[in-house]
């Protein structure tokens, strides 16, 4: 025990690697816990009943939304909303157009339009109905009926990627507002899928070309690198302690062989 010791303090390895270790598990807990509680703040999870969004999100499929302002909305994205014309239980949907624009369909190609710029919608299911189409009861199918509207300011025009079977803007288009809903009734905003697949929703790029763009992704990705990075600190710095009890085991037994 006493060659031990007088060999630690020799070259202070002992001591300085067991606060080199202390160190790097107190950090890693720190971004750990820190990572979660950042994302609690910042994100809300979802969990989407219905078809309306496919195939971006699917029925059962759990989401994870940033807490936003109505005012930080653009368009293409997708939106966590409450409107009491709509619904009393929070929807999903995506923005299509903002104040000041005119939504129109359709273009010569059958596309959507907005300010006279046809959209390129990967992301949209645009294909008919299929006969027997299920909606919910009382409910019928939208139709493909050609619409044009002007977007009043401070309000977005929302529409589900599944288009022939979403209870959208197109469903309230002889409403106030023709269909769209104000800013401030949206809560938050589609980041990430959660469950059953881990993806990041990109913003769509058909968009970016028109005045505002498009949103910023929010800060989903560093909040998964921090609290990685803090797990990685703490079993690395965890593993300090066996493995440093495990190599003096092995060069004591090989002096002990020397001898």
């Amino acid at each position: 025990m006493g060659g031990t010791q007088a060999i630690r303090g020799k070259d202070g390895r002992g001591g300085l690697g067991n606060v080199v270790s202390g160190i790097a598990v107190a950090i890693g807990f720190a971004l750990f816990l820190g990572g979660f509680a950042w994302g609690a703040v910042v994100y809300r999870p979802y969990m989407v009943p219905t078809d309306s969004m496919m195939p971006t999100v699917r029925p059962g499929d759990r989401v994870l939304a940033q807490r936003i302002d109505g005012a930080d909305v653009h368009r293409g994205d997708v939106v966590i909303f409450t409107d009491s014309l709509w619904s009393d239980s929070p929807m999903v949907k995506r923005v299509v157009g903002i104040g000041g624009d005119v939504v129109k369909c359709c273009g010569a190609a059958g596309e959507l339009t907005v300010n006279g710029t046809p959209l390129d919608e990967p992301y949209a299911d645009t294909t008919k109905p299929e006969t027997g189409l299920a909606m919910p009861p009382g409910q019928a199918a939208p139709t493909a009926t050609p619409f044009e509207v002007a977007v009043p300011e401070g309000n977005l025009f929302l529409l589900g990627d599944r288009r022939a079977a979403s209870l959208d803007s197109r469903a309230h288009l002889q409403e106030a507002g023709q269909g769209s809903v104000p800013r401030s009734a949206v809560s938050a905003r589609v980041d990430a899928l959660a469950w059953p697949s881990v993806t990041m929703l990109e913003r769509p790029a058909t968009y970016a070309a028109l005045p505002g763009g498009i949103s910023r992704p929010g800060p989903l990705r560093l909040q998964v690198v921090t609290v990685l990075a803090g797990a990685v600190l703490v079993a690395l710095g965890a593993s300090y302690g066996p493995v440093a009890r495990v190599l003096a085991r092995g060069r004591r037994q090989e002096r002990a062989g020397v001898r």
